[in-house]
């Protein structure tokens, strides 16, 4: 966790205002791949907080379900004041602005985004629709290669 000075116009001085490390998988696979993870990632600081790292765009094989389209996929460190489930509101209207139709359920498909969070500072979230640490990030090589690559303590 990282603090940072925040001015508060209702006191003097200055408060303290704690920022969360969370690192978040992004994967593309339709459209101009490139520009739709780096779109995302625009989209990400803006709204999110601020991208301090961010990997190497590796390209794999679809997992999960077969596809003649290749993923890109990255990984980036974002701090965020934003709480885990703010983060994930924030990041699932990300992937519908650029394009993405629904979340997967059941069966994986092509997208042109997907924004996964895989670590929120050292929390575990264990609800139906948000879990973390991701539960399928260890099973996936582009999700912990490009992990590796950026990943501090």
């Amino acid at each position: 966790m990282l603090w940072r000075w925040h001015a508060d116009p209702r006191r003097l001085g200055r408060v303290r205002v704690m920022t969360h490390k969370v690192y978040l998988g992004l994967g593309s696979n339709l459209g101009n791949r490139e520009s739709n993870i780096n779109r995302a990632i625009q989209l990400i600081e803006e709204r999110v907080g601020l991208v301090s790292r961010r990997s190497s765009l590796i390209e794999t094989k679809p997992w999960g379900f077969e596809s003649n389209h290749s993923f890109l996929n990255a990984v980036v460190l974002c701090h965020t004041e934003k709480t885990p489930r703010e983060v994930l509101m924030l990041t699932q209207r990300i992937e519908r602005e650029l394009g993405r139709k629904s979340k997967t359920t059941r069966q994986y498909a092509d997208r042109p985004i997907d924004i996964d969070i895989l670590l929120y500072d050292d929390l575990t979230v264990d609800d139906p629709d948000l879990k973390i640490p991701h539960p399928l990030m260890r099973e996936r090589d582009f999700v912990m290669i490009p992990l590796r690559e950026i990943y501090n303590n």
